[in-house]
């Protein structure tokens, strides 16, 4: 999830990270995780990095871009991601078609990643 500041919509997270913010705290499932009263700020959106480091959700600052991006959760064992299954990429093939990494659904993939920098 990138975010340009460190509030977010409770709505949003949730829609972004499959977490709902409930009254008892951060829930995905049956897992609820209690949040502290300053996971909330004044105006009802989220502090996201109060949030992030209750569900250990890794949370990094790209300064020169003012981006923040926020990892998935590993709150269970903290070393852990709580599945092996991929969020649904789409990207453009070589010839520009939009190619779902979802398609590849049931079979072994291997996702390598370069930069420039």
């Amino acid at each position: 999830m990138l975010l340009d500041h460190l509030e977010a919509d409770p709505a949003y997270f949730a829609e972004r990270t499959g977490w709902d913010i409930k009254p008892e705290g951060a829930c995905r499932a049956e897992l609820c995780i209690s949040l502290p009263a300053a996971a909330r700020t004044a105006n009802g959106t989220l502090d996201v990095r109060v949030v992030a480091e209750r569900l250990g959700m890794p949370l990094v600052h790209d300064e020169a871009h003012g981006l923040w991006a926020l990892g998935p959760a590993t709150a269970v064992n903290r070393r852990a991601l709580p599945s092996a299954v991929a969020p649904d990429l789409v990207l453009p093939d070589l010839d520009g078609n939009e190619f779902r990494l979802s398609s590849l659904r049931g079979k072994k993939v291997a996702l390598i990643a370069w930069a420039s920098w």
